[in-house]
């Protein structure tokens, strides 16, 4: 049962149409900054025991099941649209993108092997991103990074959303506890809304609430 002070930090839900393009940044005080780094890279070191544990069994499972890489490595866009390797334990087979287009992730995604929708529902597929928090490529908290297609895509939409790159991307954010997988661009623009409201709220009590979701989800494996 999460605290009241925290779970009042999450908005039960945001109108639609509530953030647009004249949303405003306004950059968070030293003190928070130095708190949400510090929990990034406390998390980044705990992750790496559990990243050292789960590796073998992953290792086995996708050979026996689709042999091939590991690790899934795929080009995203950080923060201010600078680009960067995202790194992740391969859920789907190999040829999941066979003709060379991208094409969106959805929750009973019919392309992901059997260990892969384990990962998945548990969200220990993002697992190796704690490589990228290291690296300050990333947080553990914030709007999880796209693709530069999908990007180019969706501001054709709405403008305003590039406003996401305004910060670090994420391991998990609000909209991920809030809205679950997007397959449909209605679905990210909606996701969109999550994400400049945490970027517009920003704050230890949210933070911590964000986490305590996401802990929830990954012991339910509901998935997000």
């Amino acid at each position: 049962m999460m605290p009241p002070v925290l779970e009042q930090s999450i908005p039960e839900r945001i109108p639609h149409s509530s953030y647009d393009i004249a949303f405003e940044y306004r950059p968070v005080s030293s003190l928070y900054r130095c708190w949400h780094r510090s929990m990034d890279i406390l998390f980044s070191l705990c992750g790496m025991v559990a990243l050292s544990l789960l590796l073998p069994v992953v290792a086995l499972c996708n050979y026996l099941e689709s042999p091939g890489p590991l690790f899934y490595t795929q080009e995203r866009l950080g923060y201010m649209g600078k680009p960067f390797t995202i790194y992740k334990l391969r859920s789907m087979r190999t040829d999941a993108e066979r003709e060379g287009k991208a094409i969106w992730a959805t929750r009973d995604d019919p392309r992901a092997t059997r260990i892969g929708r384990l990962l998945r529902a548990t969200h220990l597929d993002e697992l190796p991103q704690i490589i990228n928090i290291l690296r300050g490529e990333m947080s553990l908290i914030g709007p999880r990074p796209e693709r530069e297609v999908y990007v180019l895509q969706l501001e054709k939409i709405a403008p305003w959303y590039r406003k996401r790159l305004l910060i670090k991307p994420g391991l998990t954010g609000l909209a991920q506890v809030k809205h679950n997988y997007g397959g449909t661009q209605q679905d990210e623009l909606r996701k969109l809304e999550y994400d400049l409201y945490y970027i517009k709220h920003q704050s230890w009590q949210l933070d911590v609430a964000i986490l305590l979701r996401t802990v929830g989800e990954v012991v339910s494996g509901h998935g997000i």
